[in-house]
């Protein structure tokens, strides 16, 4: 769901070139006569159709419809629709990584093609086929010779700082971008960033001199005119490359985390998983969903169960390293229909920004028609404490479809998690489970997982 204001969309209100609104269901930018002129060369020199054939910009199509806002109006475009809109902090680090190398490469072409990204913000990033693309067509303008990059600051808090923090400090920085919506400030990436780091060329120019530079103009008046001829063509090509140089050697090895090596340490036998993949798969094809959510993916072993069969999945995890494996798998096969996705179900990605409304929540974005909640119950439950009617609820708000597998208290991975605990659920059993899910659910089948006290459930919510 797409929350909407007079039809407009509220997360499209910053750029006076236009915005995105709905209509009947359809997505629709408006493009305002301000943005004509720029709209036009971006067609006249080639560059949206380089762009399109590349896949590195969604495609759109012009049409007949009234604007929301025809004062302002020069055109209505219909964009291709991204089937599920992530954002920044929802990435692993090679996803965030190889956003960042796309608003680059799409920039050295702009500038080929005499037009510059007036915004790299990180939300017009999105991925579909398994690839970044770019979806805002209004971010483009003519290139202003002799101007600095106007959108050189925003990179760098959007891409640069957060993944420099990611790779040199903690993966788990990247949740910054919750908290600052327009990217980290340069500052604090300074200050967080190990000292070592102003050995590297790269990250000591635009990282800590960028922020020593920003805080010594903070509180000055700038001539602009001055500053415009500050910088030539050739030498904005070298900062585009430089940027480039420091992404690429920005890395970050998936180890070392709870759930990054899941599948090396598990109490299933190779029978018992085929097993399971095998009911998985045949459930899947009972319901034949149109969109799948897998809510504890890992590294997506059942994820691709459904988008291989060319079902849209989203495989969301709480761990970085295991979503950051997901992706690299991803990209190794390229999964067209698959999309992993950073996510603590136990405080799952709010609405937030103006008005809390410019980036959706989960729920927002939901429903899908089919969730998987394989091996995950029992953390939910027993790790974090939430109530069996709870989480029946939960699921039932994000999906229509339930594949859900209770691992009982006799399962050797729920004996681990009570070891230092009270047991202080008494409902967490068979009978329980199915009790109370049965409120909200109907259990249309109940499979035993071969080799294993676990039991396989299908449900449809009520």
């Amino acid at each position: 769901m797409m929350i909407s204001i007079n039809s407009r969309l509220a997360a499209s209100f910053r750029d006076p070139s236009g915005f995105l609104f709905q209509q009947d269901g359809a997505l629709y930018r408006q493009v305002n006569q301000v943005y004509q002129e720029n709209y036009e060369q971006l067609f006249a020199s080639g560059l949206y159709a380089k762009l399109v054939k590349k896949r590195w910009l969604i495609p759109h199509e012009e049409v007949e419809l009234a604007p929301p806002a025809p004062e302002l109006a020069f055109k209505v475009i219909q964009p291709e629709m991204v089937a599920f809109i992530s954002y920044p902090y929802e990435w692993s680090f090679s996803q965030l990584k190889d956003a960042a190398l796309l608003t680059l490469k799409i920039q050295k072409l702009a500038l080929a093609n005499g037009q510059s990204l007036k915004d790299s913000s990180a939300y017009n990033i999105q991925f579909r086929d398994g690839r970044p693309v770019l979806i805002d067509t209004l971010s483009f303008e003519v290139y202003p010779e002799g101007q600095p990059w106007t959108a050189y600051r925003q990179f760098c808090q959007h891409f640069l700082a957060p993944l420099a923090l990611m790779a040199h400090t903690d993966i788990r920085l990247s949740q910054l971008l919750r908290v600052y919506i327009d990217g980290i400030p340069l500052d604090l990436a300074s200050n967080l960033l190990p000292k070592r780091t102003r050995f590297n060329l790269g990250l000591q120019t635009h990282i800590h001199l960028h922020a020593r530079t920003q805080q010594r103009y903070a509180d000055k008046t700038v001539d602009k005119a001055q500053y415009a001829r500050s910088i030539n063509k050739t030498q904005l090509l070298g900062l585009i490359e430089t940027l480039e140089g420091a992404v690429r050697k920005l890395t970050w090895k998936p180890a070392g985390t709870e759930w990054g090596e899941y599948y090396q340490d598990t109490n299933y036998s190779d029978a018992a998983m085929q097993h399971k993949q095998a009911l998985v798969a045949q459930y899947i094809a009972q319901i034949a969903p149109q969109s799948v959510w897998d809510l504890g993916g890992n590294t997506g072993v059942f994820s691709r169960i459904a988008s291989q069969k060319g079902i849209p999945t989203l495989s969301f995890d709480i761990d970085p390293a295991a979503v950051e494996q997901n992706y690299r798998t991803l990209k190794k096969n390229k999964d067209a229909n698959l999309l992993p996705l950073v996510l603590d179900l136990t405080n799952p990605s709010p609405a937030i920004g103006w008005h809390n409304q410019e980036r959706e929540s989960l729920f927002e974005r939901a429903p899908a028609d089919a969730l998987l909640a394989l091996a995950l119950i029992h953390h939910l439950a027993i790790s974090n404490n939430v109530p069996l009617p709870v989480l029946a609820q939960f699921f039932a708000d994000l999906g229509r479809w339930l594949i859900i597998e209770f691992v009982p208290k006799s399962d050797s991975q729920v004996q681990r998690l009570l070891a230092t605990r009270e047991d202080i659920f008494p409902d967490y059993s068979f009978e329980g489970f199915e009790k109370l899910f049965g409120e909200v659910f109907n259990i249309r089948a109940v499979e035993p997982v071969e080799g294993t006290e676990r039991k396989l459930y299908l449900m449809e919510k009520k």
